[in-house]
């Protein structure tokens, strides 16, 4: 506790925070969010087609299916097979019947296996699909 000198009566104390170490303390945090949050930024590249859409709204989590330009398939950056997703997709829609799928799918992956990757969806039950795209201005 600080004591107020100016005052006439000795052994007051101030009652004034100081918020110097709050300050010190929320630099420290800024620092290491600006340092942490590019390393969390992680997932499959994906070179996605242009078109003119505007955002989805939601805060939900959404579940996104990715389909490299090698070929692999990812639920959510988990790499596994055609059949694979077709039995994850099916637990899943027991559990949210009205559960929403994206499919991002690289402009160079051969047409047949974007097919493919619907049809296993569609299968699975999974009504809402949802394709993602990149806004023609945004760079790669």
């Amino acid at each position: 506790m600080a004591v107020d000198a100016s005052s006439g009566r000795e052994g007051t104390t101030i009652s004034q925070i100081n918020v110097t170490p709050l300050v010190d303390v929320m630099l420290v945090l800024l620092v290491i969010f600006m340092v942490t949050a590019p390393i969390i930024q992680q997932g499959v590249q994906v070179n996605l087609p242009q078109t003119q859409s505007s955002a989805i709204p939601g805060t939900e989590e959404h579940l996104v299916i990715t389909v490299a330009k090698n070929g692999n398939i990812y639920l959510n950056d988990n790499v596994m097979s055609l059949g694979e997703l077709g039995v994850k997709l099916r637990a899943i829609k027991k559990l949210q019947a009205d559960k929403q799928v994206y499919l991002r799918a690289d402009q160079d992956v051969r047409y047949g296996v974007v097919m493919k990757t619907i049809a296993e969806i569609k299968q699975a039950g999974i009504e809402k699909l949802g394709m993602v795209t990149r806004p023609p201005s945004e760079e790669r």
